[in-house]
């Protein structure tokens, strides 16, 4: 009497087990390379709403105060503009923001360091460069981009 006796044992072979742990290898790189992309450009997104935000109270302050450009030195512009009811006016990277601002002397930055916003008197942007000369109550306001460019805004 020949009995063959069959394995009836279930589960992976090896073969199975490596291909999917490789498969979800993959998957987290993907993940891990994607994820400081995306919070770069939720960075950039804030820094452009934070120009946006300046500009509007700039020009709240100009119809406040007979087209007089504030001092952006003076803490007073910034508290009572920038944070009403508590609202930050900071970096998303947790640094203050800093203020250069440039002369009407055609000077447009083009070094730039982090957390600092440019604000150019008798200018206005042309896409993300400062043009000069338009009037001593234009101003355009520049900040670098962490994800590259710059964005500029002006009144």
């Amino acid at each position: 009497m020949n009995v063959t006796q069959k394995n009836n044992q279930k589960g992976f072979t090896i073969i199975e087990v490596v291909l999917v742990l490789a498969i979800a290898a993959l998957i987290f790189l993907m993940v891990f390379i994607a994820l400081p992309a995306l919070q770069r450009s939720q960075r950039d997104t804030q820094r452009k709403s934070d120009v946006s935000r300046l500009q509007t109270a700039i020009q709240n302050y100009q119809s406040s105060n007979r087209n007089k450009l504030p001092d952006l030195s003076d803490d007073s512009f910034i508290n009572g503009y920038m944070k009403v009811g508590g609202e930050d006016f900071a970096d998303p990277d947790g640094t203050d923001y800093t203020f250069t601002v440039n002369s009407t002397n055609g000077f447009a930055p083009t070094t730039f360091t982090s957390g600092q916003l440019h604000y150019t008197v008798g200018a206005k942007c042309n896409g993300e460069q400062v043009v000069t000369g338009q009037g001593t109550a234009k101003i355009a306001i520049q900040y670098k981009l962490e994800g590259g460019g710059t964005t500029c805004v002006s009144n």
